[in-house]
């Protein structure tokens, strides 16, 4: 069995914490407008999700690591969204976010995009999750629908991932258009929120759109790396870069500080009805930019299986 670190994270209410980014926003985007609303029904377009909400019982986990890709991959590091869901004492839980496929599963290296209601006593798994990866035929993007040829629920390596209960309710609704900021969306989110709440970490999940422009994003290549990735420079020549467009889904996964356990703070995943998707770093088009997402505050951290040797490369 992994070992699971639990951690009970700040959690402000929904009306403060959209003060806070609403001011913290305008620092990086021409227009912002952060509000509190009844989550949008996610079983609609553009997201299909299995479920109507993010809310209820809030939490986000934190599986394997980053030291388990690089600089040289772990390949026996399987892990499953079932088991996570009951590690996380949320069984049935809808889990969103952002990891690795599991090669095992696959044959080849991914990018993994979970979206998955997870077995309960009632009824079984509903796996909604996509798969990127280097399309053998052209070097392009191939985006798959998991379950188009996989019934597990099976991931490799790492994941960052954001658990609910799946059910309506009140959200953060974030709307920003026109960077104006070097830093990417989710970055700035994160930002606002270490620099107002300091040592009290908070964690932040959800969803959000990229309404209009285009995106930097990459996949990692089918095959693991031979030669040990040692530095940021190694690791970005070995992953393969492109610029997609929107409409893109992303699925964001925030903690404002890591409290000690090795956390990334930070990763978004997203997929899209036109083919394109993977790991997001920033809009490409920061005039004409359009964001709009869904947020809730975790109440709880899960650190499963955390690496014992580590290192800071490949975290962005």
């Amino acid at each position: 069995m992994a070992k699971v670190e639990r951690f009970a994270f700040h959690v402000p209410s929904l009306e403060e914490l959209a003060g806070v980014l609403q001011k913290g926003l305008k620092e990086n985007f021409a227009d912002a407008q952060v509000s509190v609303i009844d989550c949008p029904d996610l079983t609609k377009e553009p997201f299909n999700f299995p479920v109507k909400g993010i809310c209820g019982k809030p939490r986000i986990a934190d599986v394997g690591g980053v030291p388990y890709l690089i600089p040289v991959v772990q390949k026996e590091k399987v892990y499953d969204l079932n088991a996570v869901a009951k590690d996380i004492e949320l069984p049935g839980a809808f889990i969103l976010g952002a990891g690795a496929a599991s090669s095992r599963i696959l044959g080849v290296n991914a990018e993994f995009i979970p979206i998955v209601q997870t077995q309960s006593d009632k009824k079984p798994a509903v796996n909604g999750s996509y798969i990127a990866q280097i399309n053998p035929a052209d070097k392009g993007c191939l985006l798959e629908k998991y379950s188009s040829k996989y019934t597990d629920c099976e991931f490799g390596l790492l994941a960052n991932l954001y658990a609910s209960e799946g059910q309506p309710g009140k959200v953060i609704e974030v709307k920003a258009n026109g960077r104006t900021g070097e830093l990417n969306f989710v970055s700035c989110l994160r930002q606002i929120l270490e620099k107002h709440y300091g040592e009290k970490p908070v964690g932040m999940g959800g969803t959000f759109v990229i309404q209009k422009g285009k995106a930097k994003i990459h996949i990692m290549p089918p095959e693991f790396s031979a030669c040990p990735l040692n530095t940021d420079e190694d690791v970005n020549n070995w992953l393969k870069f492109f610029e997609m467009k929107a409409p893109l889904v992303c699925q964001p996964v925030i903690v404002s500080k890591d409290p000690g356990f090795d956390l990334r703070t930070e990763h978004t995943h997203c997929f899209s009805a036109h083919g394109e998707g993977g790991h997001y770093h920033n809009d490409t088009t920061p005039d004409s930019v359009q964001y709009c997402g869904y947020f809730l505050p975790a109440e709880l951290l899960f650190r499963i299986d955390r690496p014992k040797e580590t290192h800071m490369v490949g975290r962005d």
